[in-house]
């Protein structure tokens, strides 16, 4: 950081003697010329008043060439933010330096960097209250020969769900066998979840099994936003709370009367939301380990689900048909899917555009506005047999006869959240990545992923510079497909984008 002038306020909104206001310091900040008028006088003249000659010298006191002396205090919280600010402008304003060799030269130095910092603020105001989306798309380079899917975590079973920590730096995932993994996401070091035994599991508030050993099959994995809490669920009907810090079970939830297929937390907050194959969807909270509602309207089994701010869910089920829940109004939107289509996952883009996928190998996606997709990509993921060297045509109709259909399903889609950046997974050996063009005109395919068996589950990094996927021999949900070759594990894949150094 640049030194400190000799001159300076020692409170951003009180005169000192030296400053403007008692005739000098023409040199100071402007940001400390004046002080608002609602804190003139009053106690704050009663507490300090710097313009006594009786209170010149105090603990730590130095003076200054002009002869004033200031005090060291003790920060105060408005010192603070006003510390805090200033240390943020600096860092962007280092992030627009670095621009400044595109720059014209004869463009003067500071004005060129304020501006950027401006731009900056702005955007990523706009972007935080989703008022604009993020544009990654644009940015996304073309994997280099080097890149690839690499697996940091393997499981002895196909792996069913993956999740990622709000910041990114670690995910959690889980098989069909009941293992739980807890991996970083820079050194692949995992760290397993162990299940605890029956009888503490029933003081958890876990009902006895139904039958003499109760199942470990986990369907479903999510983490809290603030990354305390990790639920699970699986073919047991309960939902399993976990303590990330201490990788220790807590809490079991019961209520549902089937496996659970989904689960999400709301961003932001404690509250949980479960999906279930008896067609209800129930909402935890956490925090307080309470149940607190429970939603109807499915006719069929919920496959999966995608929580958003503003208290938006989304889910889809084997009724061909996809909800948007609206939990504080307590109403729906349905939207149906296409004909001889069925939905197989959903996810948010914002709070007005979502994806899904479907079992004919589509891709929709959908506006609020709307009650059917205004934009379909059909036989998204093509055999790589006899559609490698062509990426899906839009809104084309062509399926080759020879795609297996278990194998062109799209089982599992994921957006980065705010952005126009989205990928997709099925089991034809490809991971796709998407540009969704404003104003729901359409989707786009911007580049292709190798990765062999069937993906079950995709997140992308808030960041947008990588992407997961749980991968395995079988799909999620059941056998009727099986690619030997595969591994049964957790892949990576970097995604490049340009200009990373300048984003912050």
């Amino acid at each position: 950081m640049a030194p400190r002038p000799r001159k300076r306020a020692s409170r951003p909104t009180k005169p000192r003697a030296g400053s403007r206001r008692g005739g000098g310091g023409g040199d100071d900040d402007p940001f400390f010329e004046s002080e608002p008028k609602r804190r003139r006088g009053g106690r704050d003249e009663d507490i300090e008043s710097e313009d006594s000659d009786d209170d010149a010298v105090g603990f730590g006191g130095a003076v200054d060439e002009d002869g004033d002396e200031g005090v060291e205090e003790e920060e105060t919280a408005g010192e603070k933010k006003v510390r805090m600010a200033k240390e943020l402008l600096k860092k962007l304003s280092d992030a627009a330096k670095r621009k400044e060799d595109d720059e014209d030269e004869d463009e003067d130095e500071d004005e060129a960097g304020g501006r950027r910092v401006a731009e900056i603020l702005q955007r990523r105001q706009l972007e935080e209250s989703g008022r604009k989306r993020r544009e990654l798309a644009a940015r996304v380079l073309p994997p280099e020969p080097k890149d690839g899917f690499k697996f940091i975590v393997k499981h002895r079973q196909p792996v069913t769900a993956v999740a990622l920590s709000n910041n990114g730096d670690r995910g959690f995932s889980a098989s069909k066998d009941g293992v739980i993994a807890h991996w970083d996401v820079e050194t692949g070091k995992s760290e397993k979840y162990l299940w605890p035994s029956e009888n503490v599991l029933i003081s958890h508030h876990a009902k006895p099994p139904l039958s003499a050993k109760r199942s470990k099959h986990i369907l479903a994995l999510a983490v809290s936003s603030d990354g305390r809490y990790l639920a699970s669920g699986g073919m047991d009907r309960h939902i399993h709370l976990w303590d990330v810090r201490s990788r220790e079970h807590i809490q079991a939830f019961s209520g549902h009367r089937g496996p659970i297929s989904c689960l999400a937390f709301g961003p932001d907050s404690s509250e949980l939301f479960s999906g279930s194959f008896d067609r209800s969807i129930m909402q935890w909270n956490a925090e307080d380990r309470t149940y607190m509602n429970c939603l109807y309207g499915h006719q069929n089994e919920i496959l999966t689900m995608d929580a958003l701010n503003k208290d938006r869910l989304l889910t889809v089920a084997r009724d061909r048909t996809m909800h948007l829940w609206k939990i504080p109004e307590e109403s729906q939107l349905v939207f149906r899917a296409p004909a001889a289509a069925s939905l197989e996952c959903c996810s948010f883009i914002d709070d007005k555009e979502f994806l899904s996928g479907s079992d004919d190998g589509s891709i929709e996606l959908w506006s609020i506005m709307r009650k059917k997709p205004t934009f379909i990509v059909r036989n998204a993921h093509p055999s790589l047999d006899s559609d490698d060297q062509e990426l899906p045509k839009e809104n084309g109709i062509h399926k080759p006869e020879n795609v297996s259909m278990a194998q062109s399903w799209v089982s599992a889609v994921a957006a980065r959240k705010g952005s126009d950046l989205a990928a997709s997974g099925a089991g034809n050996g490809l991971v796709r990545l998407w540009a969704i063009e404003p104003d729901s005109k359409g989707i786009q395919p911007l580049f292709k992923f190798k990765l062999d068996g069937f993906v079950n589950s995709l997140d992308i990094a808030k960041s947008g510079r990588f992407i997961v996927a749980g991968v395995g021999q079988e799909p999620r949900l059941g056998r009727w497909g099986r690619v030997r070759s595969a591994q049964n594990g957790v892949a990576i894949h970097p995604i490049r984008l340009k200009g990373e150094k300048d984003e912050l």
